[in-house]
């Protein structure tokens, strides 16, 4: 597995930037090490309100576009207050036009999208060859379960399906990890339970909608909330690491080397 913690700024205080999620915590972990070296732009796609954006932009040329109009007011108001290198555009990811970058990532955006093939070669052509993806998704589809179905997924991930289909789309240096072991498993049940009492109301409402407003369901604003999503999940980031084939995430770090796919 690529490390560079170093680069993804370890020992950065982040106390003062946007809250995440305790599953947000468990991911972002992983995320540190598998940046790979040498990367200066970056493009985030679907970057939501921004938590996981203002830590980017500490460090990299940071790029976020976030199509929903919500996510967006609150993703570009913390990125100015958290300083950096960062900007956010209330876009989809084709009006970008010719701009490339050295890095595209994508977290718990894939599986909102009915056709995730095209949706991997159209980040990978926003790649400055060679250059690298980063992806996270659910893990394994047999636990494909009600908070799937509320917030708009049409699918999960085991890690031979994630490696066929970036393989697939080109891309090679294939890294697959999950995470979350054990209190991942803990977190998605809680948000299964509230999703049972929640499908009822969304049943109506269509998997475009359910997308948009994924990005704002149970985002901690700060205060103790986003305390004890920091601190509680302080020791299980540590448990996960020994356990790579084990978890409710999957991480995906890829590289494209020479032409660029096409969309």
């Amino acid at each position: 597995m690529t490390s560079n913690s170093t680069a993804m700024g370890a020992q950065m205080d982040t106390s003062t930037l946007a809250p995440l999620t305790a599953n947000a915590w468990l991911r972002y972990e992983l995320i540190k090490d598998m940046f790979p070296p040498g990367i200066s732009d970056v493009l985030e796609v679907g970057c939501g309100q921004g938590a996981l954006g203002t830590r980017l932009a500490q460090r990299f040329n940071y790029l976020g576009v976030e199509p929903d109009q919500v996510s967006f007011a609150v993703a570009s108001k913390r990125i100015r207050a958290a300083g950096g290198r960062g900007e956010v555009r209330n876009i989809p990811v084709q009006d970008l036009g010719d701009e490339r970058f050295d890095l595209v990532c994508a977290f718990e955006v894939l599986e909102h999208i009915e056709d995730d093939a095209a949706a991997v070669k159209e980040w990978s052509s926003r790649l400055r060859a060679p250059g690298w993806l980063l992806l996270s998704v659910p893990a394994h589809q047999d636990r494909y379960g009600p908070f799937d179905e509320m917030v708009g997924h049409f699918r999960r991930y085991d890690p031979a399906a994630m490696t066929a289909l970036l393989a697939g789309c080109g891309l090679t240096g294939i890294q697959v990890r999950q995470y979350g072991f054990p209190l991942g498993y803990l977190l998605e049940a809680g948000r299964n339970l509230i999703a049972r009492r929640r499908l009822t109301a969304t049943a109506a409402t269509s998997v475009a909608d359910r997308t948009a407003g994924s990005g704002r369901l149970l985002q901690p604003s700060g205060g103790p909330g986003a305390a004890a999503a920091r601190w509680g999940t302080a020791p299980f980031r540590v448990v996960q690491r020994p356990f790579p084939n084990t978890g409710t995430g999957l991480l995906a770090l890829a590289r494209l080397d020479g032409r660029l796919p096409q969309p």
